[in-house]
């Protein structure tokens, strides 16, 4: 296991798991949680073996980005604990946006982040510790940053890195500044629900009023790209029917 090259600074209470390799940091933190680890483990590795993304995707990553989990406790309906996609994309961009004031950061649905030139960042959720009535003991949050490497052709997405957009930032530095964003709204989630983190990411949100494509298992829809409701679907209007709520796809633009 090698130190870290600078500091990480971490919310009170909270431990970090620096590995130099491992299969998944999701993997890892899972296991955390299982043996009963508290809120605010943080496993950190420099190179994923068997990193995945969304729909169990392959999530491949270069040297020198940012590959990490988080183990929250949020105790709520599993419906409830997905709004936590959106707060970890706002605490990156806040994050991001704070280490390189004026670069454009936009939120794409359910939970990705957006440069100018493509996808930065991805981040998958899992549950775990499922309790009695659908109660969510713990989640894992995923999140690998595109620091410098980024995938080339073939990616459902156009890939971008902060290199590319500007930003050269260490992985220290970007994951300091998510990790005190993120303590922070997990507090006022708890407090205050979704509403607050429900308008800071819409006030991120690309393709928000514009007509977007909205590839679903077994079909394609398009319309415009009108809202969140207050579970965090998207809500597509001017479609034949009206409004369609859509609760899992991928989102294009243009």
């Amino acid at each position: 296991m090698n130190a870290p090259t600078a500091p990480v600074d971490l919310p009170a209470g909270w431990t970090l798991l620096h590995l130099d390799v491992t299969d998944s940091t999701n993997a890892q933190a899972r296991a955390l949680a299982l043996s009963g680890a508290p809120e605010g483990a943080v496993v950190w590795a420099d190179v994923q073996t068997g990193g995945r993304g969304r729909s169990d995707r392959v999530w491949e990553s270069g040297a020198g980005n940012l590959l990490f989990s988080v183990l929250v406790r949020p105790d709520c309906s599993l419906s409830a604990a997905g709004q936590i996609s959106f707060m970890s994309a706002v605490a990156l961009a806040e994050a991001v946006e704070a280490l390189a004031p004026g670069l454009p950061i936009r939120c794409k649905w359910p939970n990705d982040l957006l440069g100018t030139h493509g996808k930065l960042c991805g981040i998958l959720l899992e549950a775990c510790c499922i309790k009695s009535g659908g109660i969510a003991g713990a989640l894992v949050v995923g999140i690998g940053v595109n620091l410098v490497w980024r995938p080339g052709e073939g990616a459902l997405y156009p890939a971008s890195s902060l290199s590319r957009e500007g930003a050269d930032l260490s992985r220290e530095a970007v994951l300091s500044a998510f990790l005190a964003r993120f303590s922070a709204w997990l507090t006022v989630w708890r407090r205050e629900g979704f509403p607050p983190l429900r308008a800071a990411w819409l006030s991120r949100a690309r393709g928000l009023g514009e007509k977007i494509t909205v590839r679903l298992p077994g079909e394609t829809v398009q319309g415009v790209f009108e809202s969140l409701d207050e579970d965090g679907a998207l809500v597509l209007s001017g479609l034949p029917e009206g409004k369609r709520l859509i609760r899992a796809g991928d989102v294009f633009f243009g």
